[in-house]
């Protein structure tokens, strides 16, 4: 069976699992809509916010972004993962224990304005849009390679499949589709990893064969040789300053995230909100650890596969001609030598330009592995991009129904009322969230740094001082998050114009 049938394959029997999770947890009430009824065990809890955490930036995005910037590349390793842990040991269990559906209710209700509440909520659709916008682009790249259908054409299934589990199941749909997603996500990434890590190193444990094989320091020596950046060579593209910077904002950013934190209301009380923290600090361990292993292994890899080989025998390998047909692989012979030179990306003798968000994707049809694992890799990236782009969505409408319709506008609305305007909220979300995967700002691992970007500058710190300050008051934590998410905004758009 060839990789395009398996891969049709299993994508369908995962998205007919999706779908029967969303029929079985249709819900009634606003209750279950929103945090699930707060009935989700610690563990099923930990795996669904692992998958609502590991988007498609670290499953598609983050070992690009480790093959393409070196040893500079960490900065999201460790601001991601660093962030995280802030989270689930400082902020985490306070907030649940104040016992809000959202972030714009706490801060709401912290500081008893309904105008804080109205601009948290409005923070949280600007944050929350940015980051499924790189989740939808995840899952039309995967579309666009592997069943040869445009990417726009990729997003709009996507769309389908999410706004339906969403719509009908709410939260208690999403996280029983999360956990799902979690486990053939991760089974995903590191199968392939282990396979690459026993061809490279002769070790099945990709953690293990990194650190006691030589592939680094050979693919650091071998970009030298090529004129590029050498590949353990620290602060290369970054300088000291800006790698604190960076990681000091992915941190803030990553505790500061309203569809992560919403996770924390889901379970009975206090004490299971710190068990799903540490299962889920389990969880993510195990993609994150693996990440950097991926990154390095890859580009190895690649360069082996196409530099000074020629032009018409790299094109006839399979996965190349694949993914030049998407636009993510483009191979140029610029002096007409026939033969293919790989270098920096900004240098003028570089004849290969990669998109960083095609290493994982890629990496399993490079090495040869069995179609099989190709496959399964394909249904991991969309697993992974479908449970975040859930979260979000239902974050958004929460921030809109919940916040701003029943809790501002409409305070005697009945429970049918609040459930119709959710469901309606997340099927505009749906289509906002299409647009822009459709159009992105930029690449998935770049648009979801944004997005830790704005939560950042916004809604961390009228968290973070409503807990452990009783002298911030309204205003404060008002003109912070307006500034903080204006200031933001500006620079983002500057920076791309």
């Amino acid at each position: 069976m060839s990789v395009e049938a398996l891969t049709l394959t299993l994508v369908l029997i995962t998205f007919a699992v999706y779908l029967y999770i969303g029929w079985w947890a249709k819900v009634k009430d606003t209750s279950h809509f929103f945090v699930a009824g707060k009935e989700i065990p610690a563990v099923a809890n930990g795996a669904a916010i692992a998958a609502d955490w590991m988007s498609a930036a670290s499953f598609i995005s983050m070992a690009g972004l480790i093959s393409f910037l070196g040893y500079d590349g960490t900065i999201y390793l460790m601001g991601w993962t660093g962030g995280y842990v802030l989270l689930a040991l400082l902020l985490a269990p306070y907030l649940r224990k104040f016992g809000r559906y959202t972030v714009p209710d706490f801060i709401g209700d912290r500081y008893y304005s309904n105008g804080a509440r109205a601009v948290a909520a409005v923070a949280t659709l600007f944050i929350s849009l940015t980051y499924v916008a790189g989740q939808m682009r995840g899952v039309g790249i995967v579309f666009s390679r592997y069943l040869q259908v445009d990417i726009a054409m990729g997003v709009l299934i996507g769309m389908a499949i999410v706004a339906f589990f969403a719509v009908l199941g709410g939260m208690k749909g999403i996280t029983w589709t999360q956990v799902v997603q979690y486990f053939i996500l991760i089974i995903a990434f590191i199968i392939p990893a282990a396979a690459i890590s026993l061809q490279l190193t002769g070790i099945p444990v990709p953690q293990i064969g990194f650190t006691f094989s030589d592939i680094a320091q050979r693919l650091s020596s071998l970009q030298v040789e090529l004129g590029m950046t050498e590949f353990l060579a620290p602060f290369q593209n970054l300088s000291g300053l800006n790698v604190f910077a960076v990681t000091l904002a992915l941190m803030l950013g990553t505790a500061g995230l309203p569809h992560v934190i919403v996770r924390f209301y889901t379970v009975k009380d206090v004490r299971s909100a710190r068990w799903s923290a540490g299962w889920a600090l389990i969880f993510i361990a195990l993609l994150y650890t693996t990440a950097p292993v991926v990154g390095v292994f890859a580009k190895f890899n690649l360069i082996e596969s196409l530099h000074d080989q020629t032009v018409s025998d790299v094109r006839e390998i399979t996965w190349v001609s694949k993914w030049e047909e998407t636009g993510l692989l483009t191979l140029d012979d610029k002096n007409g030598d026939g033969v293919l030179t790989f270098a920096s990306d900004d240098s003028p003798a570089n004849e290969v330009t990669i998109d960083p968000d095609i290493i994982v994707l890629s990496t399993p049809e490079v090495a040869e592995l069995a179609p099989f694992v190709i496959a399964l890799v394909a249904a991991g990236g969309l697993a992974a991009a479908l449970s975040t782009a859930s979260g979000l969505l239902l974050a958004m409408s929460s921030a809109i129904s919940h916040d701003l319709y029943y809790r501002i506008f409409k305070p005697d609305a009945t429970e049918k009322q609040r459930l119709l305007v959710g469901r309606i909220m997340i099927f505009l979300a749906v289509l906002v969230a299409g647009y822009f995967g459709i159009n992105p700002p930029g690449f998935v691992g770049e648009v979801v740094a944004f997005a830790f970007g704005l939560a950042a500058s916004s809604l961390f710190p009228a968290i973070l001082l409503g807990i452990f300050d009783k002298r911030m008051n309204r205003e404060g934590a008002t003109w912070g998050i307006v500034v903080g998410l204006a200031f933001t905004l500006t620079m983002l758009l500057l920076m791309r114009s």
